[in-house]
This record gives C-alpha cells, sequence and structure tokens, in this order.
C-alpha cells in the first residue's frame, strides 16, 4: 500500500472527509492498480496484509526534517508493519504518538487536547537529567519512556557493538598521543577539571568549538585516529549516559578511550572490559597520564582485540530510532502512565 493511499484510508474514518478524498480515493485506485498489475507478488502480499503500526512524531526531534514518504521503516531497517509520519490530522489513528523533549514547549497547551482511547504516549530524550529540565510539568502525562538508559520502556543507546566474524583488527597510524574534541567547555563541569589537572603531566590535542578548531563531520574520524588514546569525557556523570564521544570520536575512530562517565562496571554492559580505560581505574590522574606515556606496542594492541570480533554500530538516524517503537510494541504495558517522570529520570 502506499503512503498516499494510507493516508487516504486512514482519513477516510472521519464523516467530515469521506466527500472530500472521493475523487482522491478513485485517481489512488486506478494508480495503485497499475502498479498491482506490474508486480504480481502484491497480490500474493496483500492476503497477508494488516493495518501498519501508526506511529505519529508529534514534532521531530531535530532541526532538519527528513523525508517519510513511503514505508521507511520496512525500506530502510526491514521493520514491517511500520508507518512514521508527522500528520497531525492522523491523531485520532494513531496508536503512538512520539514527544521529544527538546520540542515540548512549557505550556501542556503544546499537546494534543485529548488523548483517543487505546493510544500511548512516548516521552523522548537522549540528553542526560543534568541537561534536561522543567519535567515536574510532565507528571501523569506519558505512558513510555524512550531513552538511552537500559531500564527504558524503548531503550535508544547511542551506539552498540554488534556481532562480526569476518572483522580483523586494524589500528590506524599513530602521530601523537591524546586528542579531545570539546564544543562546550564550562569550569564547573567535572570534565574540564580532570583534563585541567591531566594537562599538567601530558599534552593534550584540543579540537572542536571550545578551543577554536571545529572539525567537520568528514573530518573528525581522520583527526581523532591519529592519537593513541582519546578523551571520551561526558559532559555529565549518569547511568547509562554513555555518548557518541565513546562510540564514534574513539572507538569507530580506532583509538582507545580514556573514559570519564558513570562507572566502570557500567561501561563493561556495553563494552568489553579490556577495550578501555577508566580515569577511576587510578589512583591519581598524575599516574594516569604516565600509564599512557609509557605504555608499550604490546600492552596497545591488547586494547583493540574487540575489533576480531565485534563493529561499532551508531544510530544515527532518529528515524531508525522511532522504527524500534514498533519492534517492542507488542512487549510494551499498556494503560501506565509515569505518575512522577522527574524522579524516575533523576534516579
Amino acid at each position: 500500500m502506499t503512503r498516499a493511499s494510507l493516508l487516504l484510508r486512514l482519513l477516510c474514518g472521519r464523516p467530515g472527509v469521506k466527500a472530500l478524498v472521493t475523487a482522491g480515493l478513485f485517481a489512488t485506485t486506478l494508480w495503485n492498480l497499475r502498479g498491482l498489475l506490474q508486480r504480481p507478488e502484491v497480490f500474493r502480499e496483500a492476503s497477508k496484509h494488516t493495518e501498519p503500526l501508526v506511529v505519529l512524531m508529534w514534532e521531530w526531534p531535530s532541526k532538519q526534517l527528513p523525508n517519510l514518504s513511503g514505508d521507511v521503516c520496512h525500506e530502510l531497517y526491514g521493520i514491517a508493519g511500520c508507518w512514521l509520519t508527522m500528520e497531525r490530522q492522523l491523531l485520532g489513528r494513531a496508536n503512538v504518538v512520539v514527544f521529544p523533549h527538546t520540542r515540548l514547549r512549557l505550556g501542556r497547551d503544546s499537546l494534543p487536547m485529548e488523548r483517543p482511547p487505546g493510544q500511548s504516549w512516548v516521552w523522548v530524550s537522549l540528553e542526560s537529567p543534568s541537561n534536561t529540565k522543567a519535567l515536574a510539568r510532565w507528571n501523569q502525562t506519558f505512558n513510555w519512556v524512550m531513552t538511552y538508559r537500559q531500564d527504558s520502556d524503548i531503550f535508544i543507546p547511542y551506539g552498540k557493538l554488534v556481532p562480526n566474524r569476518s572483522a580483523t583488527m586494524n589500528i590506524p597510524t599513530k602521530t601523537n598521543l591524546v586528542s579531545w574534541v570539546i564544543s562546550n567547555y564550562h569550569r564547573t563541569q567535572k570534565r574540564a577539571q580532570v583534563y585541567k589537572n591531566l594537562s599538567r603531566y601530558l599534552h593534550v590535542n584540543i579540537y572542536g568549538k571550545a578551543n577554536k578548531k571545529p572539525l567537520c563531520n568528514d573530518c573528525l574520524l581522520p583527526t581523532t585516529s591519529k592519537s593513541k588514546f582519546y578523551l571520551a569525557f561526558e559532559n555529565s556523570i549518569h547511568q547509562d549516559y554513555i555518548t557518541e564521544k565513546l562510540w564514534r570520536n574513539s572507538l569507530m575512530a580506532g583509538t582507545v578511550p580514556v573514559v570519564l562517565g558513570p562507572p566502570r562496571a557500567n561501561y563493561e554492559q556495553f563494552i568489553p572490559a579490556d577495550s578501555f580505560i577508566h580515569v577511576d581505574d587510578f589512583g591519581s590522574l598524575e599516574e594516569l597520564a604516565t600509564f599512557l606515556k609509557t605504555m608499550n606496542s604490546s600492552r596497545y594492541q591488547q586494547f583493540f582485540t574487540w575489533q576480531e570480533r565485534f563493529s561499532v554500530k551508531l544510530y544515527t538516524d532518529w528515524r531508525e530510532r522511532i522504527c524500534t517503537i514498533c519492534t517492542v510494541y507488542p512487549r510494551l504495558p499498556r494503560g501506565r502512565v509515569y505518575p512522577d517522570l522527574e524522579s524516575w529520570f533523576n534516579t
């Protein structure tokens, strides 16, 4: 079923719209019939057809709106029976409505006036609690949460390791010891304090807006890959808050991450214990600096053995994240509402 015909079908359930779409239905039927005659396999698929799960994005999480035409979830990610839309006139037919926190305005008037029976609302955020404000006003509003936290109803990490039996170890040529890409530098952040003290004992190559050395998207990985180590320092310390600083800037670039974030045990739920260095592994930053500066070649290569079994998968397209709602939808609890969203997220 094409996107246009599906939209007409959903709208026709509303009495006030029937007269407006009669001509459109006739034209769409002729067009679809033409396609069916050219694709016999569609007839076989028709017998197995069930209504798709309609996921309505109330707002798009990023500023740049994507192309949602066609069966995006199936065509791009192999997820069948999932239809993404931003057509608000389909509110009454949507199974799920998604609300990104970054796009929620202050008043509740930014939400639909009514929630149709059986419809579930999802709160979405990839920011940490330290950078997520005004949650209390959304108590008793959302049925499900969708975040980087593993205990979310819908878990959307920044990245993950995926098995790859054909993978081989690949260590790029190194020309310097440590690098760091930083855009928002605030002296009160722990990562700023750690860097300041660490830099007393070794030189760190700094890139990004904070140092007036911004890197283009295609320049980032080639730049960080030249360093033996990368400072994968998170802007705040929270459970499961492990961002692209680890997955893209470091692991994908082929450098060893020196992490500052949740405890080591939390990182080891995502990546092998021998694939990274944690700031907390050392009694002082001077000890950490000495460890980095004196590491021999054989010890350094051990940090890359994960490459023989895994590859890095990044989640960069919000369409893929939203499509995952359909894969977990049958297992999600029905009828539940988060009474205190702020308390849950800050726990």
